[in-house]
């Protein structure tokens, strides 16, 4: 009897030993490689490991090479601003304020924030929240901060079109320069997430990786994003959320009722640093009779 014990215990702890291994690797091959640098370096930072091993594995995590390549060909002075100043656009901005104009006054009474203005800036960020990005925020700042490592910076500028990209040099300028930064908005993404309890991989946003109805980076979130319909939550893919968090952005940089122009176009210009975007928004709160855009 000890003898087939024995036995058979030897056998249990032989099968264990051999398959342990398996399945580690198994594991490890699930994890993207692209990114192992970052993850290691948000556990250095706090975040849980199992989250991120959690997150990591997901199929849907990739290297976005489509995506982050804007960021090297982008020119803001391209887009067509004049397309919000149109007739049927105004008219369309009317409509979403006297539907939303509660919100609206009630930001207007809690941060002195132009209904008008807040208006313009759903309306040029993301048509009243019909075009908020089709890109994973996750993704793209994972890239993002996955380019402080050469490897990833030439797998980046390979994949970038020939004719559009910069010079090898100002590109690995850039490339170091948001990746620091993306790194920030990554620490600030998760933590929303995991605050809010939102699955990180099902965001989609801009290529930037900005989100929701007013376009907010996560730091903003954290910092600026505000409870509009009282819900207990933060929630900028609603429409109370994105205007009381408009209006507390606005309100943080600077905005005060009866502000003057050029004090005005410093705050905007804030919001998004292109003198094309905050004349848009201006000219917009103009045509939907703000005062303050004129001044």
């Amino acid at each position: 009897m000890p003898d087939i014990f024995f036995r058979r215990f030897f056998a249990v702890a032989l099968f264990n030993v051999a398959f342990r291994p398996v399945c580690v690797v198994a594991m490890e091959q699930k994890i993207n490689p692209d990114f192992e640098a970052v993850r290691k370096r948000l556990v250095k930072d706090g975040f849980s490991p199992e989250r991120l091993e959690s997150i990591f594995s997901d199929p849907e995590v990739f290297f976005d090479a489509k995506n982050v390549s804007l960021f090297f060909i982008h020119l803001e002075g391209s887009l067509n601003y004049k397309q919000f100043a149109t007739r049927t656009s105004i008219s369309r901005a009317k409509a979403y304020m006297d539907k939303h104009r509660k919100t609206l006054d009630l930001a207007k009474k809690k941060h002195g924030s132009s209904p008008e203005v807040i208006t313009a800036i759903i309306l040029v960020e993301s048509r009243f929240g019909k075009i908020v990005g089709n890109s994973s925020v996750l993704n793209v700042l994972l890239t993002l901060s996955s380019l402080s490592d050469k490897k990833a910076r030439d797998m980046l500028w390979i994949k970038t079109p020939a004719k559009k990209r910069l010079s090898r040099k100002k590109f690995k300028q850039k490339a170091l320069k948001k990746s620091n930064w993306a790194y920030k908005e990554l620490k600030a993404f998760l933590t929303h997430t995991r605050k809010e309890k939102i699955d990180p991989v099902k965001i989609r946003g801009s290529y930037a990786g900005a989100m929701g109805i007013p376009q907010f980076m996560p730091s903003n979130i954290l910092t600026l994003a505000r409870d509009g319909d009282m819900d207990g939550k933060i929630d900028l893919f609603s429409h109370a959320d994105a205007i009381m968090s408009v209006a507390s952005y606005l309100k943080h940089h600077g905005w005060r009722s009866g502000i003057a122009r050029k004090k005005a176009r410093k705050v905007i210009f804030a919001y998004n640093r292109s003198v094309y975007y905050v004349d848009a928004i201006l000219g917009v709160a103009k045509l939907l009779g703000s005062q303050e855009a004129g001044h």
